[in-house]
């Protein structure tokens, strides 16, 4: 499959997390509070200049994508004097190019584009931020720095890093453990930092050894498939690190048919149907690392921080970040009450 699908988006959910960010991008500062600028305009929840946000995003026919698309469209609506321009949205790059282009036509005061290929769309954010128009780059991040003015996304390399830490604590004191990794698409890179990430923790754990690992593609299907593969080549093993929750539903339901239960199961995204196996507690998946798509609602904040000419309250900078990467939570039985809500389905 071409890195220019949908799938390919999946980098894929809070370094600012995705929470804490939230807050402090809308949040009132506290009547008796002194800021620490007082020259310094922060957005807030109070109406502000109009603002027309143009929204440019890739086909939303995936979970994680439809929560992006969702989270946008409610924070907009959250702002009486945000007006969000959304396209359909397209896995084809040229056509995703025209609808940006469409977006910059109508002079929108600040774009937020999701690229179906950042490097493909490179061009047309560069064209945006020429035509005065500051892009909010989200998620796949575009070639050059000169075509956004500020980035937000997840952390792959985190995720990886942070479900090693959790199985290599789990598994600790166990002699000779076996874990088994169950990745995305090897063709795209944010898989290749997952990956890393997660070996980068296990070398602190020298009991534990991976025996093996297969590449998915962020589905239903290919997650059962590929799964069923792992399950029949190995024996018993101790931990496994599935990459996306979509293909963990797929993943689930082969361990299932197959019987098996010795080993923890570690998912990756946050989807609310991995959240609630969780919370029930009857299955061999007992976390997931967040990949949050509460990063395009943010992203809407930040827009109109932008559009407004204001900084983030509670920060003392005049300007917004010029970069934002969201933190991978481990979600557990123990607060995956806290995170639900941020679940998608």
């Amino acid at each position: 499959m071409p890195e220019t699908s949908r799938r390919g988006l999946l980098f894929g959910t809070a370094a600012v997390s995705a929470g804490a960010l939230l807050t402090a991008c809308t949040s009132n500062e506290p009547k008796n509070s002194t800021p620490a600028t007082n020259n310094v305009p922060a957005a807030d929840d109070k109406p502000g200049t109009p603002v027309t946000i143009g929204f440019a995003g890739p086909q939303a026919d995936h979970g994680w994508l439809n929560a992006i698309n969702v989270n946008a469209k409610q924070r907009a609506e959250k702002y009486s004097e945000v007006t969000l321009e959304i396209t359909e949205g397209s896995n084809d790059t040229a056509v995703q190019i025209g609808q940006i282009q469409t977006l910059i036509n109508k002079k929108v005061d600040v774009l937020v584009i999701l690229p179906a290929d950042g490097k493909a769309l490179t061009q047309v954010g560069l064209q945006a931020m020429k035509a005065g128009i500051p892009v909010i780059n989200l998620d796949r991040i575009f070639a050059s720095p000169q075509a956004y003015r500020c980035w937000i996304g997840g952390d792959n390399y985190g995720m990886g890093l942070n479900a090693g830490r959790f199985i290599g604590e789990r598994l600790k004191d166990k002699p000779n453990a076996k874990v088994v990794e169950l990745a995305g698409m090897d063709n795209l890179e944010l898989t290749k930092q997952r990956t890393q990430g997660f070996d980068d923790a296990l070398k602190n754990y020298p009991n534990i050894k991976k025996v093996a690992r297969q590449a998915a593609e962020f589905t239903v299907e290919s997650g059962q498939a590929k799964m069923a593969q792992l399950l029949q080549a190995q024996g018993t093993f101790d931990a496994l690190w599935n990459h996306d929750d979509d293909q963990g539903v797929g993943a689930l339901r082969a361990i299932q048919q197959a019987g098996r239960s010795e080993f923890l199961m570690v998912g990756g995204a946050g989807a609310k149907s991995a959240m609630d196996a969780i919370k029930a507690d009857n299955s061999v998946l007992k976390a997931t690392v967040l990949y949050p798509p509460t990063m395009a609602a943010t992203a809407i904040d930040l827009a109109r921080a932008l559009g407004q000419k204001k900084g983030v309250s509670g920060m003392s900078e005049l300007e917004i970040p010029a970069s934002v990467t969201l933190y991978s939570a481990v979600v557990t039985k123990e607060n995956v009450d806290e995170y639900l809500p941020t679940g998608f389905s």
